[in-house]
């Protein structure tokens, strides 16, 4: 041993910080690359498996479970699929997009209740997610970007960051180039005025 050095120096490791859009990277892969045993892993929520442990790792020390939760996620969402999503928006702009043709997002009953209790949540509401996501891909719809997703469950009891909020306004928000009216009808600007 060196003087001046504690033993604990020697076996103290530097903290491992989180890497969603590597996590993202390596789910993709999975897709693209169809291994399908390893995706069918990540789907078993009960058990802890190697490719849990592998998704835990891009978490770093402190996220490790909810990058193996968020694994969960996206292998549940292209679970049959044969080419990767990795999505796009925050999880407010991806449920707009849940419904069928009559109605969508804020004008879909159902879609609106999923989105009520995800933002009413005080803890991350993985049961409610688990439901987004798999109404979103039997609508046939994107997902939200993964990585944009896990960024914002990191931040999730960050109260200014207020990512509950922002979801509601992106999920209410108004269609782009319309303007909604007293009655709920959407307008169209006029390229004159």
């Amino acid at each position: 041993m060196t003087e001046g050095r504690s033993s604990n120096e020697y076996f103290a490791s530097p903290a491992v910080v989180h890497d969603s859009q590597a996590l993202t990277a390596w789910l993709t892969t999975l897709v693209r690359n169809r291994e399908s045993g390893t995706l069918a892993d990540l789907r078993r929520a009960k058990t802890r498996t190697n490719a849990h442990v592998r998704a835990g790792w891009y978490g770093g020390d402190d996220h490790r479970d909810l990058f193996e939760r968020m694994a969960f996620l996206f292998a549940t969402y292209h679970q049959g699929r044969t080419t990767p999503s990795y999505g796009h928006g925050s999880l407010g702009a991806a449920a707009r997009r849940i419904g069928d043709g009559i109605a969508r997002g804020p004008d879909n009953p159902g879609a609106q209740r999923l989105v009520d209790r995800i933002v009413a949540s005080r803890r991350i509401p993985w049961r409610h997610l688990q439901h987004t996501v798999t109404r979103l891909r039997s609508c046939d719809q994107a997902p939200p970007s993964w990585t944009q997703l896990t960024d914002d469950l990191i931040r999730w009891h960050d109260r200014t960051a207020r990512i509950a909020y922002m979801w509601t306004v992106e999920f209410h928000a108004p269609p782009a180039g319309g303007r909604t009216t007293r009655n709920g009808t959407t307008t169209r600007k006029d390229p004159t005025t």
